[in-house]
């Protein structure tokens, strides 16, 4: 029979909250000296503000610059262009926000859009093609999970391993030769409209919205960012600190996987370069949209909102002729003003806490 154990009671205070605009909040608010405080931006758009600022301004510059911008056929290119950018900027996302990287997903895209070009060409249906190529990215980020958490690498070591593995199969696989030939029902997938809507941005909004649902109404995305705060803390609290990790970096290879098909079914084939690169445009989409590569603050509408930004800037550059170099040089700048103004933020937020 268990034991009781007394113990002695200990004194509480209860908190009770008051509604905002209350008498106190006047008294206040009338205090001599005090200021009224203005209600910013960042107070209605959260981190990602500052992302929305530059993109409002590079939307406007380029509306005065060329006449092409705002014509359907550009819009549509550039739909398509950020729409695959956006996926897997949100999928790597999930990873920053506990405070680590995954820099496989661009080899990842590119195994996943060449197997199911592979899987597509030698017979196999459209739809178990595209599950396969989907599931392979996901395999793969649980194999980057496991790493993390069961073999104890660092991240940047973990998915820095990936990214060649995933790299030479694909070369090996397709002899680092085109992979052509697709039907053309799988390529009217990345290339269909729906009501003049690309096919794309409906996808990628859609995968945007969810994890946005998941990051701020689930009790998973509640793990997600405590385990990016303190992860021993969270442990402590009860969150399941690996089994999230590990969500995490499969969450990321799908979404790297399901770009490499729709990556595919946009380029008509499955190249086995492709990707290339992806993974740091990922980060910098991340990064530029507001997330802290300490983990912990970042959302789905900031990674989304800094893919857009560098697609709008890479098509405006094409419209306007500009050196590609100067493009790079550009998202750069943005990466580090963006980083800056974090650790500004965090020490302000330190020393006024």
């Amino acid at each position: 029979m268990p034991r009781l154990i007394w113990r002695e009671p200990i004194e509480t205070t209860t908190i009770t909250s008051r509604p905002p605009g209350g008498a106190a909040d006047d008294a206040a608010a009338q205090a001599p000296g005090a200021r009224p405080r203005v209600i910013t931006l960042g107070d209605i758009a959260g981190r990602e503000s500052g992302g929305l600022v530059v993109l409002l301004v590079a939307i406007g510059a380029l509306t005065l610059a060329s006449d092409e911008f705002l014509t359907g056929n550009n819009l549509a290119n550039l739909a398509r262009q950020v729409a695959i950018f956006a996926i897997i900027a949100v999928g790597q996302l999930l990873v920053i926000l506990t405070a680590g990287i995954d820099l496989s997903v661009g080899s990842v895209l590119g195994l996943a859009g060449a197997s199911t070009a592979q899987f597509l060409v030698a017979g196999v249906p459209i739809v178990p093609s595209i599950l396969l190529g989907v599931g392979i990215g996901t395999g793969l980020g649980i194999v980057n999970g496991l790493l993390v958490t069961r073999a104890l690498l660092p991240p940047f070591i973990a998915t820095l391993g990936m990214l060649g593995i995933a790299r030479g199969m694909v070369l090996l696989s397709t002899d680092a030769q085109t992979i052509q030939g697709v039907p053309d029902a799988f390529q009217t997938i990345a290339n269909g409209t729906v009501l003049g809507i690309p096919n794309l941005l409906i996808i990628a909004a859609v995968v945007t919205a969810v994890v946005w649902f998941v990051l701020t109404r689930t009790v998973f995305g509640r793990y997600i960012y405590a385990v990016g705060s303190i992860p021993e803390s969270a442990r402590l609290a009860g969150v399941p600190v690996r089994m999230v990790t590990i969500s995490v970096y499969m969450i990321s290879g799908l979404l790297a996987g399901l770009g490499g098909v729709l990556l595919a079914s946009r380029l008509g084939a499955g190249i086995p370069t492709a990707g290339t690169g992806f993974e740091l445009s990922a980060i910098a989409a991340c990064v530029i949209g507001g997330a802290s590569l300490f983990g912990a603050k970042g959302s789905a509408i900031g990674a989304a909102t800094g893919a857009l930004i560098m697609g709008v800037l890479n098509n405006g550059g094409n419209l306007l002729a500009i050196n590609a170099f100067y493009l790079q040089i550009a998202i750069g700048v943005l990466i580090l003003v963006a980083v800056g103004f974090d650790q500004l933020n965090t020490r302000r937020s330190a020393a006024g806490g």
